[in-house]
């Protein structure tokens, strides 16, 4: 189902449960499989039950029916070796664990009474996303206290960070080890529905981020039993890559994401870093069998983190937009003067990328980056909309050592001219939490591993940054926060008492009034729209237009440099970043550090088809 397409109540799609794990049978008993292709034999142990044989059903794969108490705690005892005693693991598709990723899987009630069950989802056109880590925005509690503050702002969708159970206590959420189970310092599954249930009750949607390019490096077990599952002739930075050759590999992760979307009732999913994952074709039956199994009742969106930016992926029927992280890159380029790391492919004709990002969405369309790689495919054709633009995101403020916002990296001007931009164009804009009222607390790296392994992502944190100029020096690497102390969590929460200062609220109020432009003057006339070019205007300084579905005009330009630039005489503009450009404006001057956007009637198109004959890239 396309982002536009409208949603219907007939067709609806047939009823669904998951193959592997602990299934509930009509006859009340439960169902458990497990896929263990290294195993000679295994054993299933449930509580108040005498340990029982599993049954081979071939190509790997053990099952099992019987009576269970309800709620109770049960585990896998797997045989490898002729003489093993056997390894208990938990069920890698349990829905909970007691005991953390080593302790046992729980049955769960998978029923929940919905309190809005009306509920479709909204279009993608009226996305505006704000993603929130539960437990630095102080949990589902945290989250729920702020989804009305969400909706006065504008917000239509929270994108959680995954919510997986990790090891410990605290986690980012992308050291995940139990894909199925919700992990237990967040709360229940029943709490996680009530969760989602309460969201749409305020009329938003929620997304959740999920990860199956990898496994954590701690608690994962499949090895053990089930060593095909990982490739030994490919590796990515965490290990074997996942065998998605194997069709049962891609029904554990299939069955996983529909779970999110049909039991949890999540309205879409963030795949993060598929262009670990190189079977293309698994993304392709993944997201063909996620809009068949949702159907069209509801609206499904699926967006995708790659840094092959494989426009095909985003073609209609498969997934919805991709997070544009060239346009963000170039981006903190132009606006921060940072030149190391993956920001070094974006300095080199800095301002012409960042006209192409805006027309095109994708910088890297078959270009080499700066590792002599060529990456990417031609993406002028797809609708802005297929591009998710952001200024900060989790990885871009927290894979800094020192985890800084944009507000403390950015001149105050230039910052407020990007936002504008951010929040004005076409492509569906993504907010980090604390980014409405420029908070100035960082977000960083923050794990909960023990002993060794904690000692070692300790100091690979440090190592990383031994090659960027500012930590060249052993002593300075040495002030990047110890990603395992509970105080490098604690720092990274939100402070409810900055957000409330008089400045602050400030910054908050003028985010609100660009983003109900947006929704009143964009957000109707967005299906349909497409780029009608860019140009650039001097140094740091690019307009671009683009034609609505109604016909009409929208023309966006921004001056990222210390100095004014030449635009032609101008009408009033939709918004501007500072109230006090408007003469200039009409002088045909874009001041320094200042954006503006105009929309026009369909026959306004003097600009327009100046800016669609420039080259651009």
């Amino acid at each position: 189902m396309s982002a536009s397409t409208e949603v219907t109540r007939d067709e609806a799609p047939t009823p669904w449960a998951p193959f592997y794990g602990a299934t509930p049978m009509a006859d009340g008993r439960t169902c458990f499989r497990l896929w263990a292709p290294s195993a000679r034999r295994v054993m299933l142990e449930c509580e108040g039950l005498a340990p029982q044989p599993m049954d081979p059903v071939g190509e790997g794969g053990f099952e099992l029916e019987l009576e269970c108490p309800s709620q109770a705690a049960y585990r896998y005892r797997v045989f490898v070796g002729d003489d093993d005693d056997g390894m208990p693991v938990p069920d890698p598709a349990s829905r909970a664990l007691r005991g953390g990723v080593d302790g046992a899987s729980l049955l769960v009630d998978r029923n929940h009474e919905w309190r809005h069950d009306d509920w479709t989802g909204r279009p993608w056109e009226e996305t505006v996303i704000y993603e929130v880590h539960l437990g630095a925005c102080g949990g589902i509690d945290g989250l729920r206290r702020r989804l009305p503050a969400l909706v006065e702002l504008g917000i239509t969708a929270i994108e959680l960070m995954p919510v997986a159970e990790c090891p410990g206590q605290r986690n980012w959420g992308y050291d995940g080890v139990q894909p199925y189970a919700v992990a237990s310092y967040y709360g229940s599954p029943e709490t996680l529905k009530a969760l989602v249930d309460e969201v749409h009750g305020h009329g938003l949607m929620i997304f959740l981020d999920v990860v199956y390019n990898h496994f954590g490096p701690d608690g994962n077990f499949l090895p053990h039993y089930a060593e095909s599952f990982f490739r030994d002739d490919l590796q990515t930075p965490w290990g074997g890559a996942i065998d998605f050759r194997r069709p049962q590999v891609r029904r554990f992760f299939i069955d996983n994401a529909l779970m999110w979307l049909l039991e949890y009732r999540f309205d879409g999913l963030r795949f993060d870093a598929v262009h670990a994952i190189s079977e293309r074709d698994f993304l392709v039956e993944l997201g063909q069998t996620l809009r068949e199994r949702v159907g069209p009742t509801r609206h499904c969106h699926l967006i995708l983190e790659n840094e092959n930016n494989q426009a095909s992926l985003l073609e209609p029927g498969l997934f919805d937009a991709q997070w544009a992280d060239d346009w963000h890159n170039v981006m903190h380029v132009l606006l921060t003067g940072e030149h190391e790391g993956y920001y070094a492919d974006f300095v080199e004709n800095a301002t012409t990328k960042l006209a192409t990002a805006m027309a095109e969405g994708f910088v890297y369309q078959g270009q080499r980056s700066r590792k002599g790689e060529a990456r990417g495919e031609p993406s002028g054709n797809l609708p802005p909309t297929a591009f998710v633009n952001f200024l900060q995101n989790h990885d871009q403020i927290g894979n800094r050592a020192l985890g800084e916002r944009l507000s403390r990296l950015s001149e105050p001007d230039a910052l407020d001219a990007a936002t504008l931009l951010l929040l004005l164009s076409p492509a569906i804009p993504l907010l980090f939490m604390g980014e409405e009222w420029g908070a100035r607390r960082p977000f960083l790296f923050f794990t909960d591993h023990r002993d060794d392994l904690a000692d070692a992502v300790r100091e690979g944190r440090r190592r990383e940054f031994a090659d960027f100029s500012a930590f060249e020096d052993p002593a300075q690497r040495e002030r990047i926060p110890d990603p395992n102390a509970a105080s490098t969590f604690a720092a990274s929460q939100l402070d409810d008492q900055e957000a409330a200062m008089p400045e602050h609220r400030d910054y908050r109020a003028r985010f609100a009034a660009w983003l109900a432009l947006r929704h009143r003057f964009i957000v109707p006339c967005l299906a349909g729209c497409h780029a009608r070019g860019a140009r650039v205007l001097g140094d740091k300084a690019v307009e671009a237009v683009w034609q609505m579905g109604d016909g009409q005009e929208l023309t966006a330009a921004i001056n990222l440099s210390p100095g004014p630039v030449g635009l032609g005489p101008r009408g009033d503009p939709l918004a501007c970043s500072r109230p006090g450009i408007i003469d200039s404006l009409g002088e045909g001057q874009l001041p320094a550090r200042a954006s503006a956007v105009w929309l026009a009637p369909a026959d306004a198109k003097r600009v327009a088809d100046d800016v669609a004959g420039a080259p651009h890239s």
